[in-house]
Parts: C-alpha cells; sequence; structure tokens
C-alpha cells in the first residue's frame, strides 16, 4: 500500500506524479513494422498510426554547428547497465537514483534544493532518429494532448551526433517543459531528458543545457 505524507512538498508530489506519467508514455506504444513494410505505432487500445505521417512533420531538421561538451564541474559519470552509454554530471549540484527494472527509465535525476528533474530513458534497440522523434511526440501526446514541439535541432555533443527538442505541455493542470537530447546508435536508442514546470524553465536553461551537454557514448 502506497503512503500520502500530506506534509510533502506539492511541487515534489506533482513531479513524482510527471515522472510516472512521463515513463509510462516513453514506453507504452510498440513500433512495428505492416507486411508491406511500413512503419507504424501499436497503441495499447488496439489503434495505430504511421510514424511518417501520423503527425505531418516537416522532414527538415536544423543543424547546429557548435561542438557541445561536457562542462568541467561535471567529473561524475554515472554509467547505463543497460547500453554503453554515459553521463557527466556536476555531484555538488545533482543526485540521481536507478530506477527499478520494471521502469521505463533507467536513472531519475534532481537538482539539489531545486524543482528541476531528468530521466535517462535506454532500449537495446536502434531507431532512425526522425522516428524516435515521431515516437516521441506521439508518445508524449498520449499522456498530454495539447503538447507541442518549441524548438528542435541535431547537435554534436562530445562527438555524438543528437537530436535535440524542447516540447511543452499540461498534464494535471501544470504547465511543464521538457528539454532533452535523443539519440540511437547499433542497439541502443536513448531518451535523456530534463524536465520543469515551464515558468521555471528560462531559469533552470543553463543548468538543463549542463546537464545533458554530460551525455556521452562509452566505447568499450
Amino acid at each position: 500500500m502506497r503512503m500520502i505524507v500530506l506534509n510533502s512538498h506539492p511541487m515534489k508530489i506533482f513531479f513524482a506524479s510527471l515522472f510516472i506519467l512521463v515513463s509510462l508514455f516513453a514506453s507504452a506504444q510498440i513500433h512495428a513494422l505492416t507486411e508491406t513494410g511500413d512503419e507504424v505505432i501499436l497503441y495499447n487500445d488496439g489503434t495505430w498510426a504511421y510514424i511518417s505521417d501520423s503527425l505531418n512533420l516537416p522532414t527538415e531538421i536544423p543543424v547546429n554547428t557548435t561542438l557541445f561538451e561536457r562542462d568541467k564541474k561535471s567529473t561524475f559519470l554515472v554509467k547505463s547497465k543497460k547500453v554503453n552509454v554515459g553521463v557527466w554530471l556536476d555531484p555538488k549540484k545533482w543526485s540521481f537514483t536507478r530506477e527499478t527494472e520494471e521502469g521505463a527509465a533507467e536513472f531519475k535525476l534532481e537538482r539539489k534544493g531545486e524543482d528541476l528533474y531528468a530521466m535517462m530513458i535506454t532500449e537495446k534497440v536502434e531507431i532512425a532518429l526522425e522516428d524516435l522523434k515521431s515516437i516521441a511526440l506521439q508518445n508524449a501526446r498520449s499522456a498530454a494532448p495539447d503538447i507541442s514541439l518549441i524548438n528542435e535541432e541535431f547537435r554534436t555533443v562530445n562527438g555524438n551526433q543528437v537530436l535535440m527538442m524542447q516540447m511543452e505541455g499540461s498534464i494535471k493542470g501544470m504547465h511543464f517543459t521538457y528539454f532533452g537530447y535523443y539519440f540511437s546508435a547499433e542497439g541502443t536508442t536513448v531518451q535523456f531528458l530534463t524536465y520543469t514546470v515551464s515558468d521555471l524553465f528560462e531559469q533552470y536553461y543553463n543548468d538543463m543545457e549542463q546537464l545533458i551537454n554530460g551525455f556521452v557514448a562509452i566505447n568499450e
């Protein structure tokens, strides 16, 4: 039985609920192929949609030519146990926990003393970044129907090509912003997301970008 602590910080309760919802929509749909080779998303209610045209997504994603690197203060490396990736973080700013095997996210991170959170979702499968974008948006809309893509671009982060996406939407009457990287390589797909309420996004932007710029692929 789960206990509810009445004197808990209301923002902490909201973000705990938001983490659960996002973990669910991150893994709730299945990426599949039809008999004719078309890529589709299968939903839990038995419906499906073509990835290529379900969101009428633009075909061109801009490329940021800046080379992004981890911050010098990000000195602690957290390694995935599922795939060969990790994140360098500033241990004075961030704490992290590993989630249970049943959860969608492998890591949950929290900015110490602040209402800023992050998660890393890792899977042993390769998905083209353009398709991963479609899946992420479809999944997000199953939890937040008003979700919108605010910004996107390809970036090079510590030598790895990633897709950056910033999304905004409402869950349980609160407006939130996601800012993160999507990465895929042979046998690996990663969604590394930071999130907070939209009113705090500008205040936390530097901390969010510093964290996600710690993302690395580990060559073993």
